[in-house]
């Protein structure tokens, strides 16, 4: 699994420091198990917001211009991965969930219990998250989702199948990490349903009158 999409800088800074909403820290910390990339920046992130913070400011540096600063440095840190001898590969078990989700969804695939809330949509909420919204999502292959914005932001990761839109192809180990100026329409591919994993902190913006007639009822 060899990830396309990957986290955006803020949302790395902002794990790195501890500021994510629950929600979202899960669907990063999902990511992180699979991309090694978004680890190193991760690492990247670590060091240079240590360094920071051993900097003698003169004065006390408001936190906006600290964040600045430290999306600044990771920028223009250079991604090298180094070089480690080549090791046996994993047996990756085909039913089981990522272990971030274990405490919200359970191990495994199979067990998932899965609430009908549109023809070919499925759904699970993570009951025991404090901040954000976290669930997961199951869409038969083939559907197009309605157009729409985000009232806040979204950070979605895809655990199998796949789906395309204006942003590209968006496969297993891909996140999506979007906010509220982008507007888009996925459709599901081919071959099975989508499955992912998907945090929000504020509803969704539909643009079609009868999705959102229907929103209140699948609370998306």
């Amino acid at each position: 699994m060899m990830p396309h999409h990957h986290l955006d800088e803020a949302t790395i800074v902002g794990y790195s420091a501890g500021a994510l909403p629950d929600a979202f820290a899960v669907v990063v910390a999902a990511h992180l198990s699979i991309c090694q990339r978004c680890r190193d920046s991760v690492g990247d992130a670590d060091a240079i917001g240590g360094a920071l913070l051993a900097q003698p400011w003169e004065g006390a540096q408001p936190p906006a211009q600290a964040r600045e600063a430290m999306l600044a440095k990771l920028a223009s840190t250079p991604i090298e991965a180094p070089f480690t001898p080549p090791a046996a590969p994993k047996v990756v078990d085909p039913d089981a969930l990522p272990a971030a989700l274990h405490p919200y969804f359970g191990e495994r695939f199979s067990a998932l219990r899965w609430k009908s809330v549109a023809p070919g949509m499925h759904i699970i909420r993570a009951a025991n998250v404090s901040d954000g919204s976290l669930m997961l999502l199951r869409i038969a292959p083939g559907k197009s989702v309605p157009m729409h914005s985000h009232g806040g932001n979204e950070l979605t990761m895809i655990l199998r199948g796949s789906y395309q839109d204006g942003l590209g192809h968006f496969a297993p180990g891909d996140v999506a990490d979007l906010d509220s100026d982008v507007t888009h329409q996925p459709v599901t591919m081919p071959g099975g349903p989508c499955i992912c994993v998907a945090a929000t902190d504020a509803p969704l913006r539909f643009e079609g009158w009868l999705a959102r007639m229907l929103q209140p009822l699948i609370k998306l």
